[in-house]
């Protein structure tokens, strides 16, 4: 991979006469964005102030072992493929992609489990198994999330909501599809079963949200994977991080390590490029801020006089939870754990509003485990296994102290392991390290540690999130979880869509 230092780049001639894009941030969101605006003629730049790309999708390589940072479920993989095809090539020459089947694996308090897959007659059974008479009902939900699907994901998901009239368009769909009520509320009428409606409504969690309060739209997820199913990239989700830097280096474009941005620097309300924080300044005719969206208006542009995304704006809205991650290698194989479990605690509801409304780290988590050399045994040493293991908690608003409770919270994740999935767990590790809320604030420079910036509830969806075209000054663009349509990787790539309808084509700029 060919990456850039401050200094080398700086004493780098430019080689083309291509209008200069900015991008800042190297997460899905820029990464993509990077790549689309090579292909309408720009030539890019991003810019990471951390010394590997992916943001988010970092990859930690220690010990032998290989973690991804962040994401570790892709869904709608023609996103990414879209992205290939627009420089000539694809995707499955650079990346080795498969399809997980079943899904996930969600264990229960009591020991069930429920398996979810694209099977359609074992996805019945399943249902079945919990509770015979809510079948039907899961067949109108299937039916129902395809509808979404339609209207929020194809139709609305790459369309920029900056003009009231795109809003006041996808009304009508709103009220007819009940985008208007929870997730949980909207499962609820077609499930009686309390573990059903937990394995059907868990899904906003995985992007930030609360299934209690995130609008129904975000129901689509059932019908979203079995459409295109759960797929695990091999090589970690940092083999796509690094198949999308070679893709923008292919176009002629480059990525920048090392080199934060201290500010967006702008002339008569327009862009101008950027001032990083070693002094130097990057001229650019249009800038893209991957980088979190309460970070870029309140740090990024702090020198600028802001309209309508103020400090006193961020400081009102609601955002997401974050998360505790831990990272752990073991010198043994735990070939019964199946590439992705869901680990539930005794509470659901009660657990929700512990994390999203009290703000209080609670006793009884609930975990996501990921064990990718389950499949893929590249990312650990021989004999071993490579396990990432998150529990949703509370962003810093709780006011937490994660230098004290950080290794009493991974000692309580670690037991809870060692008496479900993973017995004999503690003899076994052999390397370790851990992202707590405080990391997200002061590594990702995310607003309040919050793991997917603003929380999707209604009001803070659509038009009334920062838009993709910024409401402030000319010229500058957002891509990423924080804007239009949200967080995941579908949905960020799916926001580096959008500048297709809303940046300009580059054209050539005419020597004088």
């Amino acid at each position: 991979m060919l990456t850039l230092d401050p200094a080398q780049s700086a004493a780098r001639p430019d080689r083309d006469d291509r209008r200069h894009a900015i991008v800042i941030g190297s997460g899905f969101g820029g990464l993509a964005a990077a790549v689309r605006l090579g292909a309408r003629g720009y030539r890019v730049t991003v810019l990471e102030r951390l010394d590997a790309p992916g943001g988010r999708a970092y990859v930690y390589r220690q010990d032998g072992f290989t973690f991804d940072a962040g994401p570790t479920i892709i869904t709608a993989p023609y996103l990414l493929e879209e992205l290939w095809t627009l420089c000539g090539r694809r995707m499955a020459d650079d990346i080795d992609l498969r399809r997980i089947d079943p899904f996930y694996r969600i264990r229960f308090d009591d020991g069930s489990v429920f398996s979810a897959s694209s099977d359609h007659a074992a996805m019945r059974e399943e249902v079945a198994r919990f509770d015979l008479g809510d079948v039907a009902g899961f067949e109108r939900f299937l039916r129902d999330s395809e509808k979404i699907y339609e209207t929020a994901f194809e139709k609305l998901a790459d369309q920029p909501f900056h003009r009231i009239g795109t809003l006041l368009k996808s009304a009508p769909d709103l009220i007819r599809l009940g985008g208007y009520r929870s997730v949980f509320s909207h499962v609820s009428r077609y499930f009686r079963n309390e573990k059903l409606r937990i394995a059907f409504s868990f899904h906003p969690l995985l992007i930030g949200g609360n299934p209690l309060s995130t609008t129904a739209y975000y129901s689509l997820v059932g019908h979203l994977e079995r459409t295109h199913g759960v797929h695990y990239a091999m090589g970690g989700t940092g083999a796509l991080v690094d198949g999308l830097v070679r893709l923008i280096e292919g176009q002629g474009g480059a990525l920048r390590l090392n080199a934060e941005v201290a500010q967006i620097t702008v002339s008569s309300r327009r862009a101008t490029g950027v001032r990083l924080a070693s002094g130097e300044h990057v001229a650019g005719d249009v800038v893209v801020s991957n980088a979190d969206v309460g970070w870029t208006y309140t740090q990024l542009l702090s020198e600028h006089k802001r309209r309508r995304w103020t400090d006193r704006k961020f400081a009102g809205k609601r955002f997401s939870m974050s998360l505790l991650v831990w990272y752990f290698g073991t010198n043994r194989r735990f070939d019964d754990v199946y590439h992705h479990t869901m680990v539930l605690g005794p509470r659901y509801e009660g657990l929700l509003r512990d994390i999203f409304y009290r703000k209080i780290l609670a006793r009884d988590l609930s975990l996501y485990l990921h064990r990718p050399t389950a499949n893929d045994p590249s990312l650990a040493p021989a004999g071993c296994d490579a396990f990432y293991v998150l529990a949703p908690v509370p962003h810093l608003g709780s006011g937490t102290d994660w230098g004290e409770e950080g290794e009493r919270c991974r000692a309580m994740i670690q037991a809870r392991l060692e008496e479900t999935l993973l017995p004999g767990l503690g003899e076994s590790i052999v390397t370790s390290r851990m992202l707590t809320p405080q990391d997200f604030r002061d590594r990702l420079l995310s607003l309040n540690g919050s793991a997917f910036s603003l929380e999707p509830r209604l009001f803070q969806s659509a038009w009334f999130r920062p838009h993709n075209v910024s409401e402030e000054i000319a010229g500058l663009y957002m891509v990423g979880a924080g804007t239009h349509p949200g967080a995941g990787v579908p949905g960020v790539i799916s926001s580096a869509r959008i500048l297709d309808k809303v940046v300009p084509h580059a054209g050539r700029v005419v020597a004088g």
